[in-house]
């Protein structure tokens, strides 16, 4: 912008013209979006794309292949074994889409929805979207805490589907920030406490002891729930609980 002159100028004081601020013209603003359309050479978003066909319905993802091998299971099945012929193209026809999605999350940005956050003023663990809610008054409704999985015909806890599949491609660190995230969930319907159980201790090897002392925990802490429902009782009764 050129500089106007007020009354305040004093008469005959040479006054140096300043200079004019560029605005961010639109060129500037092309070659910043060309930056980041076109990623620099050796960045991962440069990787061959690779197609994945998940789930029964065969829904498609598509993701970067540096990116999917810091997952050793992808590590190993881009190295042949499981593409088909003709392109890159991996076929997980037992994965659920949803949780398959939030694999994919983790492994661009370190987190998936609702990412977990840090509470400086009550220096606390807390979900994304509590802290965002403040009507919510600390509780966990705004949080979808369950998802349909086809494979049981029901409801599980999010997070125990989302442990699950990271330890099938190898996460351990989404391991543990899926156990932490569910730790943060409450007002958990007894059945769905037990078909997650169940499925948790079918897809984890028995030497998993984190996911059973969680799953303890759990049914400790929400031992009123069970004793009003009698679900556990008749659990027990029919052998059908692994806890």
């Amino acid at each position: 912008m050129f500089r106007s002159f007020s009354s305040r100028d004093r008469a005959g004081k040479s006054v140096k013209p300043t200079k004019i601020k560029k605005s961010y013209s639109e060129h500037q603003k092309k070659k910043l979006q060309q930056k980041l359309d076109t990623p620099p050479v050796g960045s991962p978003l440069t990787s061959p794309i690779i197609t994945l066909v998940i789930g029964r319905e065969g829904r498609l993802f598509a993701a970067h292949e540096d990116q999917l091998t810091l997952s050793p299971f992808f590590a190993a099945a881009l190295k042949g074994q499981f593409f088909e012929s003709g392109g890159k193209r991996v076929v997980l026809p037992d994965e659920e889409p949803e949780i398959f999605s939030c694999i994919l999350e983790y492994l661009y940005k370190g987190d998936y929805t609702p990412r977990l956050l840090h509470n400086k003023r009550r220096n606390t663990w807390e979900l994304e979207s509590d802290m965002q809610d403040p009507s919510n008054n600390g509780g966990r409704a705004s949080v979808k805490s369950t998802i349909y999985h086809s494979g049981v015909g029901g409801d599980l806890l999010r997070d125990t589907a989302i442990y699950c599949a990271a330890d099938k491609f190898g996460l351990d660190e989404l391991k543990r920030l899926a156990l932490r995230k569910q730790g943060l969930q409450s007002g958990i319907h007894v059945e769905v406490i037990l078909r997650s159980a169940r499925y948790a201790y079918d897809n984890t090897p028995d030497t998993d002891s984190h996911l059973r002392a969680h799953y303890l925990a759990l049914i400790i802490r929400c031992r009123k729930l069970f004793k009003r429902s009698g679900r556990m009782e008749r659990e027990m009764e029919i052998g059908g609980s692994k806890l």
